[in-house]
């Protein structure tokens, strides 16, 4: 009797065991799947990363995040967050969230693309009235330690509701295109 309960148990572990997926999966994933850094992709892009834009310097600092459940794809994802720090060049905050929990960034990553192998993230500010845009990241280097970054800004709606609403030119916490530094 002991034994037919542990072959049970068993086998009803394994049927509930969610599939894990390689990082550059690019088929359709089931729910509750788990896409895994398998290759351990993703902790060359961790740290801070510095560069300077239109006389402003930006530190941005990504970390991975393992195992996070996305709601809207419905399955589990190793991927990269992404916070950052705006100063001008007398060294005045103009942007800071680095306070922020890492459950809710600016900045998370949507994946490894097929087309090109860069990384690609996805921007969203609240605080600047919902900007959005898709940042795509690649290393320019051998050692890794240069990083080409690249942000499409979305067709960003600004209505009467917005506190910047006819603030010209509009505030900008990211740099459009820009070489960064890993510190």
């Amino acid at each position: 009797m002991k034994n037919i309960f542990l072959f049970t148990l068993f086998c009803t572990s394994i049927s509930c065991t969610a599939q894990t997926y390689p990082l550059r999966t690019f088929t359709d994933i089931p729910q509750n799947a788990y896409v895994k850094d398998t290759n351990n992709e993703l902790p060359a892009y961790e740290g801070i990363w510095k560069g300077t834009w239109n006389n402003r310097t930006i530190y941005i600092t990504f970390k991975k995040m393992v195992n996070k459940y996305n709601e809207n794809l419905k399955y589990y994802k190793d991927n990269l967050i992404g916070k950052f720090k705006v100063l001008d060049n007398n060294g005045s905050t103009l942007f800071d969230n680095t306070n922020l929990p890492d459950n809710d960034p600016k900045i998370w990553g949507n994946g490894i693309r097929k087309i090109d192998d860069k990384y690609s993230l996805v921007y969203v500010d609240p605080d600047l009235c919902n900007t959005s845009g898709n940042i795509i990241i690649n290393f320019t280097d051998a050692t890794k330690t240069k990083l080409n970054w690249k942000l499409n800004l979305g067709s960003n709606m600004i209505t009467t509701d917005c506190q910047y609403y006819n603030t010209f030119p509009f505030p900008t916490a990211l740099p459009q295109e820009i070489v960064l530094t890993k510190q």
